[in-house]
């Protein structure tokens, strides 16, 4: 058992390397390029923040566990906005931008539905992966076209600030997105290797272990963002981050993993998926009242996981 919880340990401590030197090599590398930072922060830095979900649900897939790779995915989502959004909120109420209502949180909505309606059936097939990347395609077009018309200045600002300068030439920025690649590689096999581990110790299903210690464990990157970005008072960073990635989550992880290869949900309920679209679909009158997420509304999320993760640990000793 304490080889399992140090394996854990230390993927997950590979993977926060893994994504930090993939994130700083492919920004400097994007911006040796002439790639512009708003482009750079709507898809490598957003594809690098979500990097060590996907290499776990990757790896977990190539390993036959289809529970810890699709757990991954709800659970993330699951603590993103019950946990990630409702502490943030705790922290400082958090403004929201009108554009965030009328695309980001649609498009959250509809992923989540694909995500419960393909999963319904126990297994995400080929073609079910394809269709979410195909709508990852479209979403993302679609958000460089608006991000291009009305730029947020401040979270350019906090992009520009972000890319490494140039210093160090192409060979260095190269170096470092090979080697948090690798990190996140080893990362992935240690901590699923690590979860599995557990699963058998404590005799509950690997889904279960997918959806809890993996989950919070690739969902601690968006944690440590939102905290930080609702104490410096940018609600933007805060509420995008969360948006973001939980969209990240259900079609670029989701849908690689089964157009890699098709994956079956083993130990995945109905109520857990009907958890994750109906905190998705919750955002929306969240947000709308008063463009903001208050105090109040950031506590009930809080207990709205609290409640839930209950409710996953009486199924397991039940």
């Amino acid at each position: 058992m304490l080889n399992a919880v140090l394996s854990i340990a230390g993927g997950l401590a590979l993977l926060a390397a893994g994504a930090e030197g993939l994130v700083r090599g492919s920004t400097a590398l994007a911006a040796r390029l002439g790639v512009t930072p708003l482009v750079i922060g709507l898809t490598v830095v957003a594809f690098g923040t979500g990097s060590p979900e996907l290499v776990v649900s990757l790896q977990a897939a190539a390993d036959g566990r289809g529970g810890i790779a699709v757990g991954n995915v709800i659970g993330s989502n699951i603590m993103n906005i019950a946990l990630v959004l409702g502490i943030a909120a705790l922290v400082r109420p958090l403004e929201v931008r009108a554009l965030v209502t009328r695309l980001e949180i649609p498009v959250l909505i509809l992923a989540s539905l694909l995500g419960w309606a393909f999963l319904a059936g126990g297994t995400l097939a080929r073609w079910q992966g394809f269709v979410l990347l195909a709508v990852l395609a479209l979403y993302g077009g679609a958000r460089v076209f608006v991000a291009r018309r009305t730029p947020s200045m401040q979270i350019l600002d906090g992009f520009v600030a972000d890319v490494p300068r140039r210093k160090g030439g192409l060979f260095r920025a190269v170096a470092m997105v090979a080697s948090g690649l690798l990190l996140l590689v080893f990362g992935a096999r240690f901590l699923v290797g690590g979860a599995v581990s557990v699963a058998h110790a404590l005799g509950v299903s690997e889904a279960l272990i997918g959806l809890t210690i993996v989950a919070l464990g690739t969902s601690l990157p968006e944690l440590a963002t939102s905290l930080v970005a609702a104490v410096r008072n940018q609600p933007d960073i805060a509420v995008g981050n969360v948006v973001g990635s939980c969209i990240f989550n259900i079609l670029g992880i989701l849908g690689l993993t089964a157009a890699v290869s098709p994956v079956r949900a083993a130990g995945i309920t109905p109520v857990d998926l009907a958890v994750m679209a109906s905190l998705a679909m919750v955002t929306l009158p969240i947000m709308r009242s008063g463009l903001r997420v208050t105090r109040f509304e950031g506590a009930l999320l809080v207990a709205g996981f609290a409640a839930y993760l209950a409710w996953l640990i009486h199924g397991a000793v039940g």
